[in-house]
This record gives structure tokens, C-alpha cells and sequence, in this order.
């Protein structure tokens, strides 16, 4: 969950703010190009770690994929492109499909 707050929210989850919810990209150009950069660095970790793993921890659902799950899964609305990332979009529909499964919605 340290690799959440630290590597993925504050650029990920930012990047959508400014764009998606204030619907101000312009006034953080230069900013979205460094959360850009970061925020694909945490996507290739998530990636890379799916690779070998269908969850994060222990290989089974657990926290830490609720964690990450709520920002990687609405991450094109921070025009993050997600279709390079076989594993992630996989492991998307995993966590959608858990037992209990409610959706995030609302911003």
C-alpha cells in the first residue's frame, strides 16, 4: 500500500482530478507531463508484477488490490492508456469479478 500512496495516487489518481473532475488541463500542463511520466513508471511495476501474479500480495485478493484497483481502474480518465497493459486490463476484470464485488462510482 506504500507503493499506492507513494508511486501510484499522487500521479495517477492527480492527473484525473486536473483533467476528468476539474477539467483543467491546460492550467497543469507541465505538472500532467511529469505525472505522466511517473505514472506510467507505476503502471509498468503493476505490469511487470502481474505478469508472474494474479493479485498483489501472496497471490490473492487482498487489500492492496483494492487499493490500487480504485484509481487504475478510471486511469483513461487521466488519459492514461491502458491498452498496452495486457496483465493490468486482466487483472481489472479479476477484481470485478470477486465475490461481494460493488462497484466504484460517483468521482
Amino acid at each position: 500500500m506504500f507503493f499506492e500512496q507513494f508511486s501510484h495516487e499522487p500521479n495517477i489518481a492527480t492527473s484525473r482530478y486536473w483533467i476528468s473532475i476539474l477539467n483543467a488541463k491546460n492550467d497543469y500542463v507541465e505538472q500532467l507531463k511529469e505525472k505522466k511520466k511517473a505514472g506510467y513508471a507505476a503502471l509498468d511495476v503493476m505490469e511487470q508484477h502481474l505478469e508472474n501474479n494474479r493479485f498483489f500480495v501472496a497471490d490473492q485478493y487482498s487489500i492492496a488490490d483494492i487499493a490500487l484497483y480504485a484509481y487504475t481502474h478510471v486511469a483513461e480518465e487521466g488519459k492514461f492508456d491502458l491498452s498496452g497493459y495486457t496483465q493490468i486490463k486482466l487483472w481489472i476484470k479479476r477484481i470485478a469479478n470477486q465475490d461481494n464485488y460493488i462497484p466504484i462510482t460517483g468521482c
